[in-house]
């Protein structure tokens, strides 16, 4: 009886066939037979129901010919994966890959020290007439979203949607790739739109009352204001353009949406419509931060609007460094997963089981069915 090994790789998706030569390939380099059940193989190395492989046609004969309990022999020191290269963590990985990633530490380390300076320093104070007052007589308000609350949900908040997908996959690349990205657009953004502010010096829709608290106005002889407020005050009254709170919101949630989106493999042409719901929410979060800017008299319409763009556009480029679109068949994981995952099919490997795997070039795909061939047969001469 030959088993048609064919047949079950065609079932497969292209983008998991490679793993799944790996797998028959190290079983089949036992000395002595096996045999083991395809339906838990599938289901748990590609963590989806594979019941539809259940139907008839040319796999009776192979579920017939296949025993769980000789399987579950084989793998019982599967449970660390790491021989399938199935898991990284941070235990066994996390030093080499932050090691690896040493330089966009630091540099993160350094865009920190330059946005720090940039809220150091005093921006450009614009001439503004008395002309020009009349768009900024609104009243001065608090901040509907208080500026400690912005690093709450669009740095800490991704942060914990990340480790908790860690805690349930076990892989310290997607963890690692996607702190390191977050962070980089949040500060990448806060550089940019910092840079901005001070080089701009719009002056605020609440700044006449930032300039003369008392309501008397006073001009010098060119027709320039001569404040008499606070100086921090006409200091903050000078950053409006573009929004800070806007674009470090889109910067963090876009990110975050981006992230979901692959992870539920929202754009899988299934139609599923509350996926898309889902990844709306945290971008539907940041206009409403947005919107609170307008309303609270802090910005105008057009910087709310930039520093939206901005942030949306850097968090996308920041993401697509790290990882494949969500839209991409592989854009659940990280590139830095799927390197590592091409590195351990073709490195041998210890198992732990005293088993050595021989070193195979992945791609070569007539190699491996011919060595595939030549096990099964031999495993049912001896059956027989």
């Amino acid at each position: 009886m030959y088993l048609d090994f064919n047949a079950v790789i065609e079932l497969a998706q292209p983008s998991q066939r490679g793993r799944l030569h790996y797998i028959f390939k190290f079983s089949t380099r036992r000395n002595k037979s096996f045999s083991f059940d395809f339906i838990s193989i599938a289901e748990d190395f590609y963590e989806s129901d594979c019941s539809a492989l259940r139907a008839p046609m040319g796999l009776r004969n192979w579920f017939s010919f296949c025993s769980p309990a000789s399987f579950r022999n084989m793998f019982q020191a599967r449970e660390n994966e790491i021989e399938l290269g199935c898991r990284y963590t941070i235990k066994t990985h996390g030093r080499q890959l932050a090691r690896s990633h040493k330089h966009d530490w630091l540099i993160l380390i350094l865009l920190a020290a330059i946005e720090i300076t940039l809220n150091i320093i005093h921006p450009f104070y614009r001439f503004v007439g008395e002309g020009m007052m009349t768009d900024l007589r609104y009243p001065m308000k608090e901040n509907t979203v208080p500026i400690w609350a912005v690093p709450m949900y669009a740095v800490l908040l991704p942060i914990a949607v990340f480790v908790f997908y860690y805690l349930r996959r076990g892989d310290v690349h997607d963890l690692h790739h996607s702190v390191l990205g977050l962070l980089f657009a949040v500060l990448i953004t806060g550089v940019l739109t910092d840079a901005i502010k001070d080089a701009v010096g719009r002056p605020r829709p609440d700044f006449f009352w930032r300039c003369f608290p008392d309501g008397k106005d006073a001009y010098d002889r060119w027709g320039n204001v001569v404040c008499h407020g606070k100086d921090s005050d006409i200091k903050e009254g000078h950053k409006s353009f573009p929004s800070g709170h806007t674009s470090w919101s889109f910067a963090g949630l876009t990110f975050l949406s981006l992230y979901l989106a692959g992870k539920i493999k929202c754009f899988d042409n299934k139609g599923h419509v509350a996926k898309l719901c889902l990844i709306i929410l945290p971008l539907l979060a940041a206009c409403l931060v947005g919107i609170s800017r307008v309303d609270d008299y802090w910005h105008h319409w057009q910087d709310v609007f930039a520093g939206g763009l901005l942030g949306l556009v850097v968090a996308t480029m920041c993401y697509l460094q790290f990882f494949p679109a969500p839209y991409h068949s592989e854009g659940w994981g990280p590139y830095a997963y799927f390197r590592a995952l091409e590195e351990s099919r073709s490195t041998a490997l210890p198992t732990g089981n005293g088993i050595i795997m021989q070193r195979t070039a992945t791609n070569s795909n007539n190699r491996v069915d011919q060595n595939l061939d030549s096990s099964f047969d031999a495993m049912e001469s001896g059956r027989r």
